[in-house]
C-alpha cells in the first residue's frame, strides 16, 4: 500500500507508519544516534520507519537562523543513514533545482506547507520519481488538497502522501481538524499527520517559532482513533538546544511511550 516502505521489515500489516527525526541536519553524528534508536524502537513495536530531517532550512523568519551544515554534507548524511540502517528517507524540498539534487539520495521528497500550490515544484518533484509528500497548506482547506494531487498524478507520478499539520487560527496560533484525514483520504493516497508541526505557535515576534509540545500525545492519539495511516514527528535528544523549531519537538526519551500508547489506540480503533 505504501510503495516507499516496500523494503522495511518487521512491518505490521494494517500498522500507521511512522515518519520521524530531527529538524534539520545539526552536525555529523546526532542523526545517526536518532536514526538508530527510532528504529530500534520501531522494529520492536513492529512499527514502519522513515527517517526524516532536512538537509537545509529555507522557511526561516530570521536572517540568522541556522540553516544547515552544508547541502552536500546533510545530503551525505541522509544517503548514509539510509545505507546503514536500510531504511527510507525523507527530505524536504524548495525549488525545482532542489527536487533533482535532494532525489539521488532520499526515498520520499517533501514539499512543505507554505509551498503546496506551487505548480512548477510539484511538477519537479513529480518527474523525479520519488514518492512526494505534500503537507497540507496552513491556509487551505483538506478539499483543496485534491488539486495537489491531480497536479502530481498529471506528471505522471502516482506515488503520493498528504501531511496534515494544522490551520492557521488568528495570527500565533494553529488548529487541527481531524475531520480533514477521511476527506483527504477520499483522493485513494496515505493521509500522514504532523503531530509536531501541528503544535506550532508561528508568527512571534523574536522571529523564532514557539510551540506547544505539552499537547503532541493528544494530537497522536485523536489522529490515530481516527484512522490516519501515518505519523509523522520530529524528535530531539534535547529540544530545549536544537538549533530548529525546538520548541515544539519531542524529546527522543519519551518516544518508545508515545509510540506503544498511540499503537494500543491504533489497535482498539482497528478492531472495533
Amino acid at each position: 500500500m505504501y510503495p516507499f516502505l516496500d523494503n522495511l521489515q518487521h512491518t505490521e500489516t494494517g500498522n500507521f507508519f511512522l515518519i520521524a527525526g530531527p529538524c534539520v541536519i545539526e552536525d555529523e553524528e546526532s542523526p545517526f544516534l536518532i536514526a538508530e534508536k527510532l528504529l530500534t524502537i520501531t522494529q520492536r513495536l513492529a512499527i514502519p520507519f522513515a527517517f526524516k530531517a532536512s538537509y537545509r532550512k529555507a522557511n526561516r523568519s530570521r536572517i540568522d537562523s541556522f540553516t544547515g551544515i552544508g547541502d552536500q554534507a546533510g545530503l551525505d548524511i541522509l544517503s548514509a543513514i539510509r545505507q546503514r540502517y536500510g531504511i527510507p528517507v525523507v527530505t524536504d524540498i524548495h525549488s525545482e533545482q532542489e527536487a533533482a539534487t535532494a532525489a539521488p539520495y532520499v526515498d520520499v521528497l517533501q514539499i512543505p506547507a507554505f509551498l503546496c500550490r506551487q505548480t512548477s515544484l510539484l511538477e519537479a518533484a513529480a518527474k523525479t520519481g520519488r514518492c512526494v509528500n505534500v503537507k497540507k497548506g496552513q491556509f487551505l482547506s483538506p478539499e483543496a488538497m485534491t488539486h495537489a494531487v491531480d497536479k502530481i498524478t498529471y506528471f505522471g507520478n502516482r506515488n503520493i502522501m498528504l501531511t496534515e499539520r494544522g490551520t492557521t487560527f488568528g495570527y500565533q496560533d494553529l488548529v487541527v481538524d481531524f475531520r480533514g484525514i477521511p476527506v483527504m483520504q477520499k483522493n485513494r493516497v496515505p493521509v500522514v499527520v504532523d503531530i509536531t508541526h501541528s503544535l506550532q505557535r508561528p508568527n512571534q515576534t523574536s522571529g523564532v517559532t514557539g510551540g506547544n509540545p505539552e499537547m503532541i500525545e493528544t494530537i497522536g492519539r485523536a489522529a490515530v482513533a481516527v484512522g490516519c495511516d501515518g505519523i509523522f514527528m520530529e524528535t530531539h535528544p534535547n529540544p530545549a538546544v536544537a538549533k530548529s523549531d525546538g520548541a515544539n519537538m519531542l524529546r527522543l526519551d519519551l518516544a518508545e511511550d508515545l509510540l506503544q500508547t498511540l499503537k494500543r489506540i491504533h489497535q482498539a480503533a482497528t478492531n472495533r
